[in-house]
């Protein structure tokens, strides 16, 4: 049987004019500012109207460690909030913005998939409002008035060996994690070792997506630490005065994104942090706006739940006061039996026993999301290729974890067929069961939520980190930052820091590279491994098979 592919099944889509699907959430036209008849932002006005509403539930969507195999987690959650409205519930999704960098190197699209997606498709994958172009922007303003700054006097007495600010580039490309600045003689300034991170690893990205309001987003601009003096003072973005500009930039950026599901469904994408190098949520602003027009917000985390999960719950629920009703763990048959030991070239053949050796990745997710209090659904996104004894020993060995998984063929059937897993996390939710909690608190020293997360969360036996990195993080305890949560920079694809380690291994240890304080967004970064804060493109990127066909679309992005 032959499958119409994620961009044929986008174009034929019937989108309805954005200020219907505004209208569903009760937002009039007047609120909306449109880009295009099918996207719109939502006007901070809006925003601050709806603040005394209640809040709807909030449900998480999170999955296994990803594999080749593919687990469909944004698919899954645009299905189950089809689902929801199927069901007649009031629903909405968040999801995060598609960085260009892993969609011209070997991610693909982020919309979802099947009948399962978020639309307009091809926009959303690229530049779709220009939120990333404007963060790029804003970062790298504040990159030029302090390399500015030291040109005309550096009256701030700043170190040049001391400035942590690096530049940033919504693209992978190695060439530019290090590099060396203001080489040409003395009118190109001072030459320094410098370099680049991709734009969703920014800390001004991590601010957009955990501020409130422009109010807070220019105070957390301006605590940004740029760079030290000899004396190891802190020198901040306000002190540069960069802080006011870089708003102004960012101003229509803060405003959320609203578009639609392939069944006319609200859904907004804002934001876009990735999970391995940053905090992996969607906006504060987008998940706290549609908790007061919603009954029910599916969101998701990025990757898998020992990475996306664990700081949407240790960072993004701590710092907003939110708490999520439900989580929803996304699996698949063939992820399992690739856990189990199967090659990807032999997925297509039933094997129960790799189905069920490979469950111990899933279980220990199940076991890691309970740890936070609240209740566990698996979604298993069915594949065509999956067989009924297959599904089975997932089920039942979910069962015996204390949980339970359904089916969902929303890839397939859309709404129709996640409508069961839909009807089930609604009656969780709406029983009120979660009794959410960090698994750590703010007063805990940096280190030991460090080896908090490493051995709760992992199952590492030890974090290694030398005696630098200890008293580096003492260091910011006694500056006032001890209070702060920790982001995990570390590989999605094992709860270990070696990408090629799957399923549930113990007897290993976390070796921390690097530690960077994000006193603007309010956590401490932590390097793991061999994690790179600029990625680099693959050996064939997907850039080279994108091109625009005869009829002026995009072949090759999905």
């Amino acid at each position: 049987m032959a499958f119409k592919t994620d961009i044929e099944i986008a174009r034929e889509a019937k989108k309805r004019p954005i200020q219907e699907i505004g209208e569903k959430l009760g937002i009039s036209s007047a609120d909306l500012l449109p880009y295009g008849h099918d996207k719109a932002k939502v006007s901070q006005t809006f925003i601050d109207s709806v603040q005394g509403n209640p809040n709807g539930k909030l449900i998480l969507v999170t999955a296994i460690n990803p594999t080749p195999a593919g687990e469909g987690k944004t698919t899954t959650t645009v299905g189950l909030g089809d689902g929801l409205n199927r069901i007649g519930k009031k629903a909405a999704v968040c999801i995060r913005e598609a960085s260009l960098g892993p969609n011209f190197g070997m991610k693909g699209g982020a919309a979802g998939g099947g009948y399962a997606q978020i639309v307009p498709m091809e926009e959303m994958n690229l530049h779709f409002t220009g939120d990333f172009h404007a963060i790029t922007s804003a970062h790298n303003l504040l990159s030029a008035m302090i390399d500015n700054h030291i040109y005309w006097g550096n009256a701030l007495e700043i170190d040049t060996r001391r400035v942590v600010w690096r530049r940033a580039l919504d693209m992978n490309d190695r060439a530019l994690r290090t590099i060396t600045a203001s080489l040409g003689g003395v009118a190109n300034g001072f030459p320094r070792e410098a370099g680049f991170d991709i734009t969703v690893a920014s800390e001004v990205m991590a601010i957009l997506c955990l501020a409130t309001n422009l109010k807070d987003l220019e105070k957390r601009l301006g605590d940004m630490i740029v760079a030290y003096t000899r004396e190891r003072k802190p020198i901040y973005a306000r002190d540069i005065k960069a802080d006011g500009a870089m708003t102004v930039l960012l101003k229509d950026a803060m405003q959320p994104n609203l578009v639609q599901t392939l069944e006319n469904n609200p859904a907004f994408v804002h934001g876009g942090p990735f999970a391995n190098i940053a905090h992996g949520c969607n906006s504060v602003i987008a998940t706290t706006t549609a908790l007061k027009l919603a009954d029910y917000v599916v969101t998701e985390a990025g990757f898998g739940a020992d990475l996306g999960a664990e700081k949407f719950m240790n960072i993004k629920c701590r710092k907003a006061g939110l708490a999520p009703s439900c989580v929803v763990v996304v699996a698949t048959v063939r992820a399992m039996k690739m856990n189990g030991g199967v090659a990807k070239a032999d997925l297509g053949a039933e094997n129960v026993d790799a189905v069920k050796s490979g469950c111990a990745n899933l279980g220990r997710h199940i076991e890691n999301v309970k740890s936070f209090g609240v209740p566990v659904v698996v979604a298993i996104n069915h594949f065509v290729t999956d067989t009924d004894a297959e599904v089975q020993a997932v089920k039942e060995y979910v069962k015996d974890q204390g949980s339970e998984a359904i089916l969902s063929r929303h890839w397939e059937l859309g709404s129709e067929g996640s409508a069961e897993l839909a009807t089930r996390v609604a009656e969780i939710a709406d029983g009120d069961s979660a009794n959410f909690a960090p698994i750590y608190p703010d007063e805990m020293p940096l280190f030991q939520k460090i080896e908090t997360i490493a051995k709760r969360i992992y199952r590492a036996d030890e974090v290694l980190a030398d005696t630098k990195i200890r008293n580096q993080l003492k260091e910011w305890e006694e500056q006032g930052y001890g209070h702060l949560p920790v982001c995990m920079a570390k590989t999605q694809y094992s709860f270990t820091t070696d990408p090629e380690r799957r399923g549930a291994p113990t007897g290993f240890s976390v070796p921390v590279r690097e530690v960077r304080l994000s006193a603007g967004a309010g956590f401490v970064v932590v390097i793991c491994g061999e994690i790179m804060t600029m990625p680099g493109l693959p050996r064939v990127p997907s850039a080279e098979n994108i091109r625009l066909n005869a009829d002026g679309d995009v072949e090759g992005l999905f």
